[in-house]
């Protein structure tokens, strides 16, 4: 499986995946007191179909975790994918519960 850089782009509060001349992202806005709101993910028609959405949602996640953030996701497609990987709710804000 190919691995991706996870790039940060703070510039346009965003995570990236630069892939073969396409960027795959996911939105973010990020509090003063480290909470990171998740808001809406992008991947081109180019992309699709490949599990490229999950692996990068997967990425954000553990530089979240990694950063010692807490998140509060607002994106459907995180949201789906935080109930097929229930673990990462150990850094949710807390009082967040996905259904």
């Amino acid at each position: 499986m190919t691995e991706y850089e996870l790039i940060d782009n703070q510039r346009m509060s965003r995570y990236e995946f630069h892939i073969d001349g396409f960027v795959a992202f996911i939105e973010y806005s990020r509090t003063r007191d480290g909470v990171i709101y998740l808001r809406r993910t992008v991947v081109p028609l180019e992309l699709e179909g490949q599990g490229i959405g999950s692996r990068l949602i997967a990425s954000v996640l553990a530089d979240i975790d990694q950063k010692g953030l807490t998140m509060l996701p607002q994106c459907p497609f995180v949201i789906n994918y935080l109930r097929r990987h229930p673990d990462w709710a150990r850094i949710m804000e807390p009082g967040v519960f996905i259904c």
